[in-house]
């Protein structure tokens, strides 16, 4: 699948689950481990499960199937690896505190925020 349908995939199941606050990064230039990283807010551990699980679901749906995820169990920052899209979902403190939007756009770094993540 191609990274536009890929995102625009990611984006709407986000969006169905009501996902806060959602980012594209475009980080191709900066790093060899994916093109785009998403940061989503879910507003409590069990939204940050459900976000993620509705995203696992219609990925594999789409025949794309993860190739990991990460922090299920704990609900407060669950990564889910799709390869050319990588996507963080995370509830509110814990993305406040790890701050990977700054992380990925500065400090020498190319990663810039898509302006129409869907185009």
């Amino acid at each position: 699948m191609q990274d536009e349908n890929l995102l625009k995939l990611v984006i709407d199941a986000l969006e169905d689950v009501k996902g806060v606050d959602l980012k594209v990064l475009d980080v191709r230039h900066s790093t060899s481990i994916t093109d785009i990283m998403v940061i989503v807010s879910g507003t409590s551990s069990r939204h940050v499960r459900a976000l993620a699980d509705n995203l696992v679901r219609e990925s594999k749906k789409a025949g794309v199937h993860p190739i990991g995820i990460e922090g299920e169990r704990e609900g407060e920052w669950i990564l889910v690896d799709l390869g050319d899209v990588v996507v963080h979902v995370m509830q509110p403190s814990v993305r406040e505190f790890y701050d990977l939007e700054k992380l990925w756009s500065v400090g020498g770094s190319d990663a810039k925020r898509a302006k129409d993540p869907t185009a």
